[in-house]
C-alpha cells in the first residue's frame, strides 16, 4: 500500500510547479497565461466534486493587497475567536493565508489553529486521488496537476467545505483579478490593504497596474473596503469598484483603536486593525447571532480580539537568554521602513542597557541590494548612525549539512547560485559601499551556523539581533536537530 503520511503529502506537494516557475513562465511568455488561471481553477474545482456555489456558501471575507494582508487576517481571526468565546456560539471559521512560517499546514486553519498533520494528509490525498481518477476518466495526463499555490487553494476549499466552516477568511496569493482564490463570486465583504510595487512580472511595474489587479476581487453589491492609498492607486480602485458596482469606501485609522495595545507590534498595524474592524462589522450579520445588531454591543469583544492577535514573522520579538531576536519578513522598501521604525523604537529609544547589535539580512531574490539600501538609509535616518558591530548575510539553507526541512523545500531554487554565495557576497560588497568596512561582516552558507555564530557572541555580550528575512524558511535546532526553535520563516511559494 502506498504510504499516505503528512511527510508523503509534503513530498508530493513539493513536486508541483511553484511560484518561481510560474513567474518566469508568465514573464517570458508572449501570451498572458495569467488570464487562464480562473477557468483552470473552476475546472479543477469541478473535478474534485464541487461547484462555485459550494465555495460561495462559505461566507468569504476576501482580502488582497501588497502589505498587511496576513496581519489583517490575523486580526479578523482573533476577533472571530473572541466572538465564539463571548457568545458561546458554535462559529466555525476557516482561514487560508500564505506563505507559511514553518509548516505548510499553517496556511489552512480552522478556528485559528492549523489543521493537524493527519487531517492535512487525509485531505491532500483525497484531492490528489480525485484529480488522477478524473484525469484517467477523461483520457488526460494524470500527472498534470495545479501548481503549488493553486493546489493548496483547491485543497483548502475541500477542507473548509468538508469541515463545515460557516465563515472563511481568504487571502489572495498574488494580485486579485486572476488570482486563483478569485473564483469566489459572492464574498460577504472584500478588503484591500496597503499597496506598493511587488510581483512586477505578473502585476506590472506601476502602482496603477498593480491596483487594477488588486481591485479584481471587488464584486457587485458587495462592500469593497480599502485603507488610504496613494492618489493614483485610489483612483484605480474607485474606478474598479464603480465598474463592478461594488460598495466602495476608504477606511482610515479608527481613533478608538489607538487606545488599544494591539497584539501585533508596529504603529503601522493600526491601519490593518482598523480595516479588520471594518471588515468584521460588515460580516457580523452572516454570523447568525441575533444579539450582534450593532458594533456598540460587541466593541469590547472586538477590542479583546485585537489585543490578543498574533502573527509570527512580522515585527516579532523572541527572547533567548541574553539574546533578543527582532524579526521581520519585510519584502518591499516601504515595509522595511516600517520595520525599522518598530525596531529602533523597541531598542534604541527605550533601552539604555549596554548591548551589542547584530544585523542578519537574508534576501535571495527581489532586488536584494535595493532592500538593503532601504534598511540602511532608514536606520541612519532614524538614529543617525549605523549601530551594528556585526552584519551577517546567510543563504536560505537550513542546516550546515546542506539540507532543508521538508516543509521549506523549494525545488525551483537555483542550487548553483545558492552554493556560489554570489548574492551574499554582492550584499557584503554593497554594505561596505554604504557604510565602509566598519563592522565584522560574515557571509554564511546556512542558517544553523548563522544562529550558532550569534549565540557564540552572546557568551561575551548581551545581544540584540535585527533579523531581516525573506525567503528565509528555517527552523533552529540543537546539534541533533531534535529541539526545534522557530526563528523566522517567510517562504514565498505562491502561485
Amino acid at each position: 500500500m502506498i504510504s499516505r503520511s503528512y511527510k508523503d503529502a509534503i513530498s508530493a506537494l513539493n513536486t508541483l510547479q511553484t511560484n518561481s516557475q510560474v513567474l518566469r513562465t508568465i514573464s517570458n511568455s508572449k501570451e498572458d497565461l495569467n488570464k487562464q488561471s480562473l477557468s483552470q481553477m473552476v475546472e479543477w474545482l469541478h473535478r474534485i466534486g464541487y461547484k462555485i456555489d459550494d465555495v460561495n456558501k462559505l461566507n468569504v471575507i476576501h482580502i488582497a493587497g501588497t502589505k498587511g494582508k496576513g496581519s489583517t487576517c490575523a486580526f479578523i481571526s482573533s476577533i472571530l475567536e473572541q466572538l465564539r468565546n463571548q457568545y458561546k456560539k458554535s462559529i466555525r471559521f476557516g482561514m487560508y493565508t500564505s506563505p507559511h512560517l514553518v509548516a505548510v499546514r499553517e496556511r489552512i486553519r480552522i478556528n485559528g489553529i492549523p489543521i493537524s498533520e493527519t487531517l492535512f494528509a487525509k485531505y491532500f490525498f483525497e484531492v490528489w486521488d480525485c484529480l488522477e481518477k478524473t484525469a484517467i476518466e477523461r483520457k488526460l495526463d494524470p500527472t498534470i496537476k495545479p501548481s503549488y499555490f493553486r493546489y493548496l487553494t483547491l485543497m483548502s476549499w475541500h477542507v473548509f467545505i468538508s469541515e463545515k466552516v460557516d465563515t472563511l477568511i481568504m487571502e489572495t496569493g498574488i494580485g486579485g483579478e486572476y488570482d486563483s482564490t478569485n473564483i469566489i463570486q459572492h464574498p460577504t465583504v472584500t478588503g484591500i490593504t496597503s499597496l506598493g510595487i511587488d510581483h512586477v512580472p505578473i502585476l506590472g511595474n506601476t502602482i496603477e497596474k498593480i491596483s487594477w489587479h488588486k481591485g479584481g476581487i471587488f464584486k457587485k453589491n458587495v462592500p469593497a473596503l480599502t485603507v488610504e492609498q496613494s492618489i493614483p492607486a485610489l483612483n484605480v480602485l474607485k474606478k474598479r469598484a464603480s465598474e463592478r458596482k461594488a460598495l466602495f469606501s476608504v477606511i482610515t485609522i479608527n481613533p478608538d483603536l489607538k487606545k488599544i495595545k494591539l497584539g501585533l507590534s508596529g504603529d503601522f498595524q493600526y491601519i490593518n486593525a482598523s480595516l479588520a474592524f471594518a471588515l468584521v462589522s460588515y460580516h457580523l450579520p452572516y454570523l447568525n447571532i441575533p444579539s450582534l445588531n450593532s458594533l456598540y454591543t460587541v466593541f469590547d469583544t472586538i477590542k479583546t480580539g485585537l489585543e490578543n492577535a498574533s502573527w509570527p514573522g512580522r515585527c516579532q520579538l523572541r527572547k533567548e537568554d541574553n539574546i533578543s531576536w527582532y524579526m521581520d519578513g519585510a519584502h518591499t522598501a516601504e515595509s522595511i521602513k516600517e520595520a525599522v521604525i518598530w525596531y529602533t523604537n523597541s531598542i534604541f529609544l527605550s533601552n539604555n542597557s549596554p548591548r551589542k547589535f547584530i544585523l542578519i539580512f537574508n534576501q535571495q531574490t527581489r532586488d536584494a541590494a535595493v532592500l538593503l539600501e532601504s534598511l540602511y538609509n532608514s536606520i541612519i535616518e532614524k538614529i543617525g548612525e549605523n549601530p551594528f558591530y556585526m552584519v551577517i548575510f546567510p543563504t536560505n539553507v537550513t542546516w550546515k549539512d546542506g539540507t532543508y526541512d521538508e516543509d521549506l523545500v523549494n525545488i525551483n531554487s537555483d542550487i548553483k547560485q545558492i552554493k556560489s554565495l554570489k548574492i551574499q557576497y554582492n550584499l557584503r560588497d554593497y554594505w561596505i559601499k554604504l557604510n565602509g568596512n566598519n563592522a565584522l561582516i560574515n557571509v554564511i552558507d546556512n542558517i544553523e551556523d548563522t544562529v550558532n555564530l550569534v549565540r557564540s557572541q552572546a557568551t561575551l555580550f548581551d545581544i540584540d539581533v535585527c533579523l531581516k528575512c525573506h525567503n528565509f524558511q528555517e527552523s533552529l535546532s540543537d546539534e541533533n536537530h531534535e529541539k526545534k526553535n522557530q526563528l523566522e520563516a517567510v517562504s514565498e511559494i505562491h502561485d
